[in-house]
C-alpha cells in the first residue's frame, strides 16, 4: 500500500481517482489546489502526487516545479482536461518540468492504474529527509 495524493480543483474527479486507487489498496489524500497540496505533502509524505495542471491558487505546472525543486525523487503525475488551449498544450509542458508520466482527462481506468502501479514498483529511495 503507498500514499497517494491528488490535487484537483474538481471534485467529482477528486472522489473518482480516490476510488480507483483505494480499490487498489492506497492510502488516499486530497486537495483542492496546489497551495492546499503542498501543505498536506508536508504533513503526509506521500510516495506519489497526481495533480491537475489548472486549478486555483497554485496550479499543477508551478507544483510540479515545487516538488521537483524540493523533493526531486517523488513520483508525479500530471493530468489535464485542458483549458483554453486544451490538454495537447499543458501536458508537454507537465512533462518537461518533471512529471513522470502525464494523462489526458477523461481517464482510461485500466492505463492510468497500471502508470500508477509502475511508478510505485520502481526502486524507492528516501523521497523526504529523515528530520523530517
Amino acid at each position: 500500500m503507498a500514499k497517494i495524493l491528488v490535487f484537483d480543483d474538481e471534485p467529482s474527479i477528486l472522489l473518482m481517482i480516490k476510488k480507483m486507487l483505494e480499490r487498489a489498496g492506497h492510502e488516499v489524500d486530497m486537495a483542492l489546489n496546489g497551495r492546499e497540496g503542498m501543505e498536506l505533502l508536508e504533513k503526509n509524505k506521500p510516495d506519489l502526487v497526481i495533480t491537475d495542471i489548472i486549478m486555483p491558487e497554485k496550479e499543477g505546472l508551478e507544483t510540479i516545479m515545487t516538488l521537483r525543486k524540493k523533493y526531486p525523487e517523488i513520483k508525479i503525475i500530471a493530468i489535464s482536461g485542458g483549458g483554453r488551449i486544451g490538454p495537447e498544450g499543458y501536458l508537454p509542458s507537465a512533462k518537461h518540468l518533471g512529471a513522470d508520466m502525464v494523462f489526458q482527462k477523461p481517464l482510461v481506468q485500466k492505463e492510468f492504474m497500471e502508470a500508477v502501479a509502475l511508478l510505485l514498483s520502481k526502486t524507492k529511495r528516501e523521497i523526504f529527509p529523515k528530520q523530517l
